[in-house]
C-alpha cells in the first residue's frame, strides 16, 4: 500500500524534468569515471602497473589533458548561442 502512494506522488509529469535533469547529471559523471579509470594516466588499477611508481611520461599526460572536446572548443568564443549574442550586442549601420 505504500508503494503505491509513492509511485503516485514521485511518478507525475511534473517530475520528469527532475528526472532528466539528475539522470543527465549522472550519466556526465559516470562518464568522467570510466573515462580516468580507463585512459588517465596517473590512475593505475592493475598491480603491476602500480608497482612501476611514478612514471615521467609527459606526452601521455599531454594526450590525455588535449582531449577532442578541448581542441574542438579552443579557438571559439566562450558564447552560447553566438548568432544571438551578436544580434543584441552589434550596431547595424
Amino acid at each position: 500500500m505504500a508503494s503505491s502512494t509513492t509511485l503516485k506522488r514521485w511518478l507525475r509529469p511534473e517530475v520528469y524534468p527532475l528526472f532528466a535533469a539528475v539522470g543527465v547529471a549522472v550519466g556526465i559523471c559516470g562518464m568522467q569515471l570510466v573515462r580516468n579509470i580507463c585512459i588517465n594516466p596517473e590512475v593505475r588499477v592493475t598491480k603491476e602497473n602500480r608497482a612501476a611508481g611514478v612514471l615521467d611520461n609527459f606526452a601521455e599526460g599531454e594526450k590525455y589533458a588535449e582531449h577532442a572536446l578541448r581542441k574542438f572548443v579552443r579557438n571559439r568564443a566562450p558564447e552560447i548561442m553566438p548568432s544571438i549574442n551578436s544580434f543584441f550586442t552589434d550596431p547595424k549601420y
